[in-house]
């Protein structure tokens, strides 16, 4: 489930009894080894610009470091501790954390409810940043070419108003959870 939900790897249930079936064979003692394992599971050349294995030891470290939870409890942070005018600038290399922040930004700079004729109007709470960005600043081909790690980066940003702030709500924001592996409080 961390590759599938986290990774976004689709071939995850074939990483999982990959894995699963090394480990009953001897143990896995190093990246290499894991690496190796899960590149014959998802396939493709080792060669190519992005390994195989890529994806699951990102889903990995995500998991590990708890980065998604990290990432919304910063974004909270930010909104209590940033002034009036302050600027929240925020770049992100995966579409997870992407996912978020825009999740983010949208909901503390919305003014309207979103209503329709058969859904009636909704309260929306004052809105605690305007944004400075009109969706997300992607890199250009220039940038990506001297810099070749930047090809993921999504830049957004916004400024802060005098608006209080407001409770976070990890789901609305998307953060993904992993039932199985959810960690106590």
């Amino acid at each position: 489930r961390v590759v599938a939900v986290l990774g976004e790897e689709k071939k995850a249930r074939s990483v999982a009894t990959a894995i699963d079936r090394a480990r009953t064979a001897k143990p896995i003692t190093s990246t290499v080894e894991l690496a190796n394992i899960v590149a014959h599971a998802v396939g493709g050349r080792r060669d190519a610009a992005i390994h195989p294995a890529t994806r699951s030891f990102q889903a990995l470290r995500i998991f590990v470091n708890r980065e998604l939870e990290e990432l919304a409890e910063a974004l909270a942070a930010s909104e209590r501790i940033l002034g009036e005018g302050g600027r929240l600038v925020v770049v992100s290399f995966h579409s997870l954390e992407d996912r978020i922040v825009k999740r983010f930004f949208a909901d503390r700079s919305a003014t309207l409810s979103g209503a329709s004729r058969h859904r009636p109007d909704v309260t929306v709470a004052e809105p605690t940043f305007t944004l400075l960005t009109r969706g997300a600043v992607a890199p250009s081909a220039a940038e990506t070419e001297t810099n070749p790690r930047a090809r993921s980066a999504r830049l957004r940003a916004a400024r802060r108003t005098a608006a209080p702030p407001r409770a976070i709500d990890f789901a609305a924001l998307g953060v993904p959870s992993v039932p199985e592996f959810e960690r106590g409080g």
